[in-house]
């Protein structure tokens, strides 16, 4: 028996009579799918969450009041801080659990929907696996084990991953990008329904030590293909204007060592600090290559533009001249311009708040709901 195989023991981890259970990749972090399996528990309150490994103090804290669930890979901690490292052992994981439901919910970016279940399965896909259809993009950086456990597992788990992206009743994916991504890979046409954006205006706003508003705003990981550096070099050449970087990262040292005194780094924040940088910024700009940026739109609930990449997920969300404007290349000097043309714009508070809210929670909660009737 191989680590792939499907007809490995299952493991029960649903009472027969629950009608919903969410299942997401792993909570070991605070990124954008993490805010969306939040969503999925908001929209199914009484449903169980399972997941391969979860680590309380590195994911949002929120999880801790939810029924959170774990696979028996999750006893080895090495795995909850380094979940790469697990990468061979997560197909198994997966293909050995099953849940008892009418229908399975699976938040996934390439495992999660290789669940078993003996209801229907409904996948919101993020992404499919990088590590597996864009290793070029996806591995450097990663370590030699990750790199190797990918290498030697590539053929089996593209063919794991197929069946169980075909294993699904309806496939949802967040972006016009994505479901292209998905036909490509998966041969068949996925539905969109875009994530929520999570900011709450109404909610208690602290400020941060030592700045003033008026600044412009990036909140990224700071890791190579978010083009935070870009970013940072822009500014050089804007020595009047001012600029705040939340977010961590490898290359933090790197950056704020040729930063300029006009770049102010703050590390990664609490969402009061976060929300306050957001109603008191000029603007954001974000220069990364996401499927589906949600920064832009926390800006947006708060009355605030955005300078962004022309690209992916973007290009759902960007209203040209009225929510921002974009650049063509994530470059300094693509990014200063779009910088200085956003300043001359006359941007309507009232009229970004609309269009955050059409991307709210609510929104998200409601359309999940009624796809989950309809199965």
């Amino acid at each position: 028996m191989t680590l792939l195989d499907t007809d490995a023991p299952r493991i029960a981890t649903a009472r027969p009579d629950q009608r919903v259970v969410l299942v997401h990749d792993y909570l070991t972090a605070r990124g954008g799918a993490e805010r969306v399996a939040l969503s999925m528990t908001r929209a199914f309150p009484d449903a169980r969450l399972l997941t391969s490994l979860y680590d309380p103090l590195a994911t949002f804290p929120e999880f801790r009041d939810k029924r959170v669930e774990t696979m028996p890979v999750n006893r080895l901690g090495a795995l909850r801080r380094n979940y790469r490292m697990a990468l061979p052992l997560l197909a198994p994981s997966f293909s050995a659990s099953s849940v008892s439901a009418d229908v399975v919910v699976c938040s996934s970016s390439g495992w999660a929907h290789g669940i078993r279940s003996d209801g229907r399965k409904l996948v919101y896909c993020h992404t499919p696996a990088r590590w597996l259809y864009e290793p070029e993009h996806y591995l450097p950086g990663r370590g030699r084990l990750a790199r190797l456990a990918v290498h030697a597992l590539q053929r089996y788990l593209v063919r794991w991953d197929r069946r169980a992206a075909n294993s699904a009743d309806r496939y949802l994916v967040n972006s016009r990008l994505v479901q292209r991504r998905v036909r490509r890979v998966y041969g068949f046409d996925a539905e969109v329904l875009p994530p929520p954006h999570t900011a709450d205006v109404t909610a208690p706003q602290l400020p941060v030590d030592g700045i003033q508003p008026g600044y412009y705003l990036t909140v990224a990981r700071l890791s190579g293909y978010k083009h935070v550096d870009a970013v940072v070099a822009a500014f050089a050449d804007l020595p009047r204007d001012r600029l705040v970087v939340v977010g961590d990262g490898p290359d933090r040292p790197r950056l704020e060592q040729w930063a300029g005194p006009n770049v102010r780094f703050v590390g990664v924040v609490g969402d009061d600090h976060l929300r306050w940088l957001y109603a008191n910024c000029q603007a954001l700009v974000a220069a990364s290559y996401e499927d589906f940026g949600l920064t832009p739109l926390e800006c947006a609930a708060f009355g605030r533009p955005a300078a962004v990449l022309r690209w992916g997920g973007y290009l759902d969300t960007l209203v040209e001249g009225v929510t921002g404007v974009s650049f063509a290349t994530p470059e300094p000097a693509p990014i200063r311009a779009a910088i200085r043309r956003l300043a001359r714009q006359h941007v309507d508070p009232a009229e970004l708040k609309r269009h955050a809210a059409g991307y709210s929670e609510a929104a998200f909660v409601a359309a999940l709901r009624r796809y989950v009737r309809q199965l």
